[in-house]
């Protein structure tokens, strides 16, 4: 899995009521979501996003409420990966079950800015910012959670081997 796009770097404490604020739980549509994704942090994030796009975040994305609207809005307004120091763990799992990638890399983020063009090789867990030719290095999916990732999630991929795939 590889993914290019613009960064949009945020701190650290970034949590679920910013990421989707709890007004907009009343729906579980992935558009509706994604209209309201991180408007309480960057009200211009949904108008500057563009598919493709990786979200860089400071320590603890992702932390306070359990809802899985959190990683589907972001996944639905064309983010395709997030980087961050480290994730809260509940956001953690969640990511994984609704097919949104997700990778510690504190040196990347460090090394990140707002902008920068970024390519992240999942397979290998090899970071480039484009933008300054710097290298940074994750840890790579196990073949397990990279099959939950491609296929969208972890009710996707049940259902795929329930068919014997």
């Amino acid at each position: 899995m590889k993914f290019t796009g613009t960064a949009h770097k945020y701190g650290r404490d970034v949590d679920t009521d910013v990421i989707i604020p709890a007004r907009h739980l009343n729906t579980s549509d992935p558009a509706e979501l994604a209209r309201h994704c991180m408007e309480d942090l960057d009200a211009g994030f949904v108008g500057k996003v563009e598919p493709g796009d990786i979200l860089v975040a400071d320590e603890n994305f992702g932390c306070g409420s359990s809802r899985e609207h959190a990683p589907i809005a972001i996944k639905a307004s064309g983010v395709s990966v997030v980087i961050a120091k480290s994730f809260a763990r509940i956001f953690y799992r969640n990511a994984i079950n609704t097919g949104l990638p997700i990778m510690e890399a504190p040196e990347a983020v460090d090394g990140i800015n707002d902008g920068d063009r970024v390519v992240v090789d999942a397979d290998n867990g090899a970071i480039v910012n484009e933008t300054t030719g710097a290298t940074y290095q994750a840890q790579p999916f196990p073949p397990f959670v990279k099959d939950i990732i491609e296929k969208g999630g972890l009710i996707e991929s049940v259902k795929d081997k329930a068919r014997g795939n």
